[in-house]
């Protein structure tokens, strides 16, 4: 039951970055909202999200080990600008696979990390995702200028959230998850706090950027929520990132859903190119089945 955590933050991930592409189309210009703008607002909601484990009790804290958060913090805010440059350099149907590759990440991690290793059933399941995500890439040749940096920036993302799952699973059984989350979110946002010279507040309000940055904030702060409860409570990473994978699939079918209705690259792509696309998005399917049964 707790793989349905991940299974629901990967379709809020991909409803949330379909918003943020939306905002980000105006991020290059003088009265566009921004990426730090963006960066900040979703900064804030999580850690008011994560805020409220304070309310649960939970085991005394040992602040002589404030490190650990503070690193966990940087993972999170470094994941999280690369993520929003992906997107806004690609499309959301190339970047989103692409993050697909921290459940490889995270079992090599943890196979190197750990003295018990990881299943070989894990294992496979991993590698298919990975061809799935390839596959994906392989046929992404529509925008060739800007795939390779896509890609880039989507690996640079997927990288610093594995290391983040890999230290949340293994700091927070010492502090308690009730009291590990809440602290790596106070660091988040104090460093937040930082970028306020150079947060846009008007063209969030004066061009109804608002209707498109709230919504944005709540998706992206439950899947956050979501994602990193169910790996520091259960600790079960590459299992609930081989399920968390899922978001390629919702990334192809909602990034062109939403295309069709609203504009953008994704409604331009022709049947065989997006057969292909979900022909890979099936691969990661087959790869979290193969994750649930083992």
């Amino acid at each position: 039951m707790h793989l349905l955590l991940p299974l629901l933050a990967s379709v809020l991930f991909v409803c949330g970055l379909i918003f943020v592409k939306r905002v980000s189309r105006s991020a290059a210009r003088p009265d566009g909202v921004g990426q730090v703008t963006l960066l900040f607002c979703v900064n804030m909601g999580s850690s008011a999200l994560m805020s409220l484990l304070w309310l649960f009790d939970g085991p005394e804290t040992y602040w002589l080990n404030f490190w650990q958060p503070a690193i966990v913090a940087l993972l999170f805010m470094m994941g999280l600008l690369l993520t929003f440059t992906a997107v806004e350099v690609g499309d959301v149907s190339i970047a989103t696979p692409v993050f697909g590759v921290k459940v490889v990440f995270v079992t090599c991690l943890l196979a190197f990390s750990s003295a018990n290793g990881v299943p070989s059933s894990i294992w496979g399941a991993a590698i298919l995702a990975a061809t799935g995500i390839a596959l994906i890439q392989w046929t992404g040749q529509h925008h060739p200028r800007r795939i390779g940096l896509t890609i880039a920036l989507a690996l640079g993302a997927a990288c610093c959230y594995a290391t983040f799952d890999l230290l949340v699973q293994r700091w927070s059984p010492d502090w308690g998850s009730t009291r590990f989350l809440p602290a790596v979110f106070v660091i988040v946002a104090a460093l937040s706090l930082l970028a306020l010279p150079w947060i846009r507040w008007r063209p969030v309000v004066s061009n109804n950027n608002w209707k498109l940055l709230v919504p944005a904030i709540i998706l992206l702060a439950c899947q956050a929520f979501c994602i990193t409860i169910a790996v520091s409570v259960f600790g079960d990473a590459a299992r609930l990132n081989v399920v968390y994978s899922l978001r390629g699939l919702w990334g192809v079918l909602l990034a062109y859903t939403a295309a069709r209705i609203w504009g953008g690259d994704e409604a331009d792509l022709s049947g065989k190119l997006l057969l292909m696309r979900l022909s890979g998005a099936g691969l990661l399917t087959l790869a979290v089945a193969l994750a649930v049964l083992a």
